[in-house]
C-alpha cells in the first residue's frame, strides 16, 4: 500500500459549505441507504433516524449537515446533485412528509429524526454519525456508524483506516521516499503521480478528468466573481469578490498596471464565497480550504503561463510540460506541433498541460498530509485544512514554474511550516469568518513559498516529513475547542448579530 491518493479522490467535485460536514455525511447517508437496498432490507424499513456526534453535532446546523443527510438518504450524490436540492432540504422538510430511500421505498420522515449530540465524542473520529433503520414495530433493521474523516472521505465503524484505496506501482509513504523514487527513475513528481494514476485510468481519461476538475474550479472562480449579495446564515456576511473584481477591472481599463496579487486574493474569496453559499465547489483537499489551490492555479493561468514566468515548453512522453522558461529553456513541442497553428489553441494546450502538472504535483504532496497527519479540521484544526491546501498549491506552482523536485518539496515545507498550530474557530459554525479571508491569505503564502523555494537549490534544514509529523503532533495536543466545534477562538469572542 502507499500514501498516494488518486487525484480524483483528493479533488472531488461536490457542494458547499463543508467537505467533512456536508459532503461526507451525504456520502455516508447514501451508503447506508444503498446498503439497505443491497441487503434486501429496504422493504422492511419504516423509519430512519440519524444522530450527529461531536463536531458534526456542534456545527452541523451551520454546515448544512442535516440537509446533506436528507439528500444522501434519497440517493443523491455530491458530484452530480443540484446544490439547490441540498440547501434547506432538512430545514424546510414538512413533518412526516414521505422520504424516498435510495430512490425506492418511501417512509415518513421528520426533522426530529435527526438528533444532535455535540458533547458525545466517539473514539473513531470527532466527526461521527450513526444511522439506524427500524421496522414498523420499532425493531432495528440495520444500524451503522460512520466517520467523516476530512475531504469528503468516510469510513464505517469497524473498518480499518485505509491509507490508499488502490495498489499503486510507485508506492511511497513519505516525501523522502517520493524523492528517492523520482531520483531513481528520473521522474518529476507529477510524472510519478501520473504513473500511479495510469494504474486506474488511461492517459486520455486522466487528461480529461484533470481538465474537468480544473473546469469546475475555474467555473467556481467565475461564479464567485459574478455574484453579490449576502451569504446565508445569521452573520449576513456580504460577498466581496465581485466588488473587488469590478475595482480591479476599472484600474486596468484606465491603463493602470495589472494587479496579480490583488486578483489572487479575489480568486480565493470568490471560491470560498461560493462554498459558503452551498454552491458547486471542488474539494481541495477540503471545502473550507477550497479556494487556495484554484486561486493559485488561476493566478498562474492568467498572469504567468504565457509571460515567460511559467513552465517551459518541452513535452514528456506522458504529456507533461518540463523545463523552465525562468532558465531560458524553450525546447520544441512535439505534441503541440501537430495541433492547428492558431496561437490561441497552442496557448490553451500549453496552459492545460501546465494545470495537469500542477494538480498532479499537488495530489502527490496532499496525499502525504492525509496519510501521515490529517486534512480534517475537526481532527487537526485549520492547519490540517488551510495548511495542507497552502502546501499543495505551493508545490504545484513551483512545479509549473520549472522547479526541481527538491524545490517543490521545499515549497510545500515552507507553506506548511507557517501554518502549524492554526486553529479552526468558525464564528457561528459557518464556513465564513475567518475561513473566507483565511483562504486568500494562504493563497498569497503559497505564492511566496514557491518563490522562496525557487530562489534556492532545494536544500533546506527542516524536511517536509518533519513538518508533517509536527503537524500531526500539534493536532493531537490542540484543545478540542479549537477543532471545528466553535467553542474557542474567534467563535466565542465575536458577537453574532
Amino acid at each position: 500500500m502507499s500514501a498516494y491518493v488518486s487525484a480524483f479522490e483528493l479533488f472531488s467535485i461536490g457542494v458547499g459549505p463543508s467537505s467533512s460536514h456536508t459532503v461526507g455525511p451525504m456520502r455516508a447517508a447514501r451508503d447506508f441507504a444503498a446498503r439497505l437496498r443491497a441487503g434486501g432490507e429496504l422493504d422492511a424499513v419504516a423509519r430512519v433516524a440519524c444522530v450527529l456526534y461531536g463536531s458534526l453535532g456542534a456545527t452541523g446546523l451551520g454546515h448544512g449537515t442535516p440537509d446533506a443527510v436528507v439528500a444522501g438518504l434519497q440517493g443523491l450524490e455530491p458530484e452530480t446533485v443540484d446544490p439547490a436540492e441540498v440547501r434547506s432540504a432538512w430545514v424546510g422538510w414538512p413533518d412526516e412528509a414521505p422520504l424516498t430511500l435510495d430512490g425506492g421505498r418511501s417512509i415518513p420522515f421528520s426533522k426530529g429524526d435527526i438528533a444532535f449530540e455535540p458533547r458525545t465524542r466517539l473514539p473513531g473520529h470527532p466527526n461521527a454519525m450513526t444511522l439506524t433503520a427500524t421496522d414498523a414495530g420499532g425493531a432495528v433493521v440495520a444500524t451503522e456508524t460512520y466517520y467523516s474523516v476530512g475531504g469528503g472521505f468516510i469510513r464505517r465503524d469497524g473498518e480499518e483506516p485505509r491509507v490508499a484505496t488502490h495498489p499503486f506501482p510507485l508506492a511511497f509513504d513519505t516525501a523522502e521516499e517520493l524523492l528517492a523514487i523520482c531520483d531513481e527513475l528520473h521522474l518529476t513528481i507529477a510524472e510519478a503521480a501520473r504513473i500511479n494514476e495510469e494504474a486506474l485510468r488511461s492517459e486520455s481519461e486522466i487528461a480529461a478528468g484533470l481538465d474537468a476538475i480544473w473546469d469546475a474550479m475555474a467555473g467556481c472562480v467565475d461564479a464567485g466573481l459574478a455574484a453579490d449579495g449576502t451569504l446565508p446564515g445569521m452573520l449576513r456576511v456580504k460577498r466581496r469578490a465581485a466588488a473587488i473584481r469590478a475595482q480591479l477591472e476599472t484600474v486596468e481599463a484606465d491603463g493602470g498596471r495589472e494587479l496579480p496579487g490583488e486578483w489572487l486574493g479575489a480568486f480565493a474569496l470568490a471560491v470560498n464565497e461560493e462554498n459558503a453559499a452551498g454552491g458547486r465547489v471542488v474539494t481541495a483537499p477540503t471545502n473550507g480550504a477550497a479556494g487556495i489551490v484554484p486561486a493559485v492555479a488561476m493566478y498562474w493561468w492568467r498572469f504567468m503561463a504565457d509571460s515567460g514566468l511559467g513552465v517551459g515548453n518541452a513535452v514528456t512522453p506522458h504529456g507533461e510540460l518540463v523545463g523552465s522558461a525562468l532558465l531560458g529553456m524553450h525546447a520544441p513541442m512535439p505534441e503541440i506541433a501537430a495541433m492547428p497553428a492558431a496561437p490561441d489553441a497552442m496557448a490553451e494546450a500549453n496552459r492545460r498541460r501546465g494545470i495537469r502538472r500542477y494538480l498532479l504535483t499537488a495530489t502527490a504532496l496532499g496525499s502525504l498530509f492525509k496519510a501521515n497527519a490529517s486534512i480534517s479540521g475537526a481532527e487537526g484544526g485549520c492547519q490540517a485544512e488551510v495548511g495542507s491546501a497552502c502546501a499543495m498549491a505551493a508545490a504545484g506552482l513551483t512545479a509549473v514554474m520549472g522547479g526541481t523536485n527538491r524545490q517543490i518539496e521545499n515549497a510545500a515545507e515552507i507553506a506548511m511550516e507557517h501554518h502549524l498550530g492554526l486553529t479552526c474557530d468558525p464564528v457561528g459554525g459557518l464556513v465564513q469568518i475567518p475561513c473566507i479571508e483565511r483562504n486568500a491569505i494562504a493563497a498569497s503564502t503559497a505564492v511566496t513559498a514557491a518563490r522562496l523555494a525557487l530562489r534556492g537549490d532545494g536544500s533546506h534544514y527542516v524536511s517536509l516529513d518533519t513538518v508533517v509529523e509536527t503537524m500531526r503532533q500539534t493536532g493531537i495536543d490542540m484543545s478540542t475547542k479549537y477543532k471545528e466545534t466553535s467553542e474557542g477562538g474567534l467563535a466565542v469572542n465575536v458577537i453574532e448579530c
